[in-house]
């Protein structure tokens, strides 16, 4: 055999066996979700919408049916496509590489905004450009740099500002910065920045109510107070001014083993509802489609994303806030099966509600987005 003959033989069987090998590992980590182990209530069904999105966590919707995802590790924000409205993905295209934990992400007059740890970008006329994005205007770029909490959920209120929090820079300390541990508002040109509300540990969901326009938002309690204590909570911000208690007190009646003595827990807004301990709840949105049942509308749905130090792992499901005739909230499991045993193989983040009514669902230890359906 010639020389040149051999040496082509060779190239081509490493690149068969490459490209064997990558399909091989992207059918794999398809064939590695089951969800045959996801339980949801009868007439309730999960696929999976998009797969191989690595770190999957914060998404917005456009108009348009462009779903945008940020990412907290992968340091990369995607546009997922459903070209042929089959409710499977078509194409994941990564609009940015190497930010600084761009989790957060909102969509406004074409325009997508993305929160790194210190500062908010916006890319124009992004849907037109998702193949070579423009250059990011910077909206704002002096929030505080602090990893720890530093990551951000965005989202733009019915009032049309920003929403913007900055989580408490620690487990459980006080900062003379009035920015940490609260939810700010700025306008869309990144002016007019104001605190909305503080006490607030950690926040990385929240959403505001169909018809009231009330600000609803989960919050993360601090660790190290045992398995049990504090449980992590679901509030009502329905003014701006409110308090919700960190440092001095957690979940409206338990004083902070270090600080409850600088505060009393009376002086602070308690929350609308107190949910598991440790349970890590994040994104959390109202469902306003017309797909499931009536009663589920205008129902909170949340993503908790499990206990990273509990010594019996709880949470990865999908819980709800059901309200009664009163306004009430009382606490519910609407999807769990990522939590198998003491270990989990997935761990959801956020949810959206597509225009058919659907939910989406990502899933940042999966690296993929789920679709919820309903039919009788």
């Amino acid at each position: 055999m010639k020389p040149w003959l051999f040496t082509l033989q060779c190239l081509l069987s490493v690149w068969v066996t490459i490209f064997n090998t990558t399909l091989g590992d992207a059918a794999g980590r398809k064939a590695d979700i089951p969800l045959e182990q996801l339980k949801l209530p009868a007439g309730f069904k999960i696929d999976l919408y998009a797969s191989d999105i690595p770190n999957a966590r914060s998404m917005v919707l456009s108009p348009t049916g462009i779903l945008f995802v940020g990412t907290r590790q992968a340091g990369n924000v995607y546009a997922v496509l459903d070209q042929n409205d089959d409710f499977h993905a078509d194409e994941v295209i990564t609009l940015a590489k190497g930010l600084n934990m761009p989790n957060g992400v909102a969509f406004k007059n074409g325009a997508l905004y993305i929160a790194e740890v210190s500062r908010v970008l916006r890319y124009d006329n992004i849907e037109q450009q998702l193949h070579s994005p423009p250059e990011p205007v910077i909206v704002r770029n002096d929030f505080p740099t602090d990893k720890h909490h530093g990551w951000k959920y965005i989202a733009i209120g019915p009032d049309g500002m920003l929403y913007v929090p900055v989580g408490a820079p620690c487990n459980i300390c006080e900062k003379d910065d009035p920015r940490y541990a609260s939810i700010m508002r700025m306008h869309l040109d990144g002016s007019g920045l104001e605190i909305f509300t503080r006490g607030v540990r950690n926040t990385v969901g929240f959403d505001w109510h169909p018809q009231t326009n009330e600000l609803w938002f989960t919050n993360n309690g601090r660790d190290w107070m045992g398995d049990e204590l504090p449980p992590d909570t679901l509030h009502l911000a329905s003014k701006k001014g409110l308090h919700f208690g960190f440092p001095y007190c957690h979940a409206g009646d338990i004083p902070d083993p270090q600080y409850g003595n600088r505060r009393d827990c009376e002086e602070f807004s308690r929350p609308a509802l107190k949910l598991g301990p440790h349970v890590a709840p994040l994104g959390m949105k109202f469902y306003t489609g017309s797909m499931f049942p009536s009663a589920y509308r205008h129902q909170i749905f949340m993503a908790e994303h499990g206990s990273w130090n509990r010594s019996v792992p709880i949470g990865y499901r999908i819980t709800m806030a059901l309200f009664d005739e009163n306004r009430r909230p009382r606490y519910e499991i609407f999807a769990e099966g990522w939590l198998q045993g003491d270990k989990a193989w997935g761990r959801p983040v956020d949810l959206v509600v597509m225009r058919d009514g659907s939910l989406l669902v990502s899933d940042d230890k999966a690296g993929v987005i789920y679709r919820i359906s309903y039919s009788k």
